[in-house]
């Protein structure tokens, strides 16, 4: 028997963060979010000088799974160091989104509570795509359940 997906709340509260590679995209995103009426908070970085994405993915991630924000976005050239990083906060589940299908996909099968784009890899007009279903898509439950529960151990 499987279980159902718990009740969702709607999602309010998004923390945002970048390192250098993810500057740009991350000001538009922040600017789509707002227009959408999300609160938004940007941690950071805040200019395309080189930085360490750790210093500003950590800080997303933990906030995302104390329960600060509802979910988390970073950003960075591939995305890929920002999904690991994020990943290693115990309640992160940080999907890298390179389409629309992986977005959908992070959600319905994995319960993303954050995803993590890379400005090298994905059009901005895809990257408002990939946020937008993300956001709308609700967790699929069932068999899935039980293996986010057994991540979360």
């Amino acid at each position: 028997m499987t279980s159902p997906a718990p009740a969702e709340q709607p999602v309010k509260k998004i923390v945002i963060a970048s390192d250098h590679a993810g500057y740009r995209y991350k000001r538009r995103i922040i600017e789509h979010l707002t227009k959408a009426g999300f609160q938004v908070e940007d941690i950071g970085t805040d200019s395309t000088e080189s930085v360490d994405y750790p210093d500003f993915v950590f800080p997303a991630a933990k906030a995302v799974a104390e329960g600060k924000f509802d979910r988390g976005i970073v950003i960075g050239g591939s995305g890929n160091g920002e999904a690991i990083a994020a990943n290693r906060i115990k309640g992160v589940r940080c999907a890298v989104c390179w389409n629309e299908k992986s977005a959908r996909l992070g959600r319905m099968h994995n319960n993303a509570n954050m995803i993590s784009i890379g400005e090298r890899m994905v059009s901005m007009h895809d990257v408002y795509e990939i946020i937008d279903i993300w956001l709308k898509t609700p967790f699929e439950g069932g068999r899935h359940v039980a293996r986010i529960e057994k991540l979360d151990q």
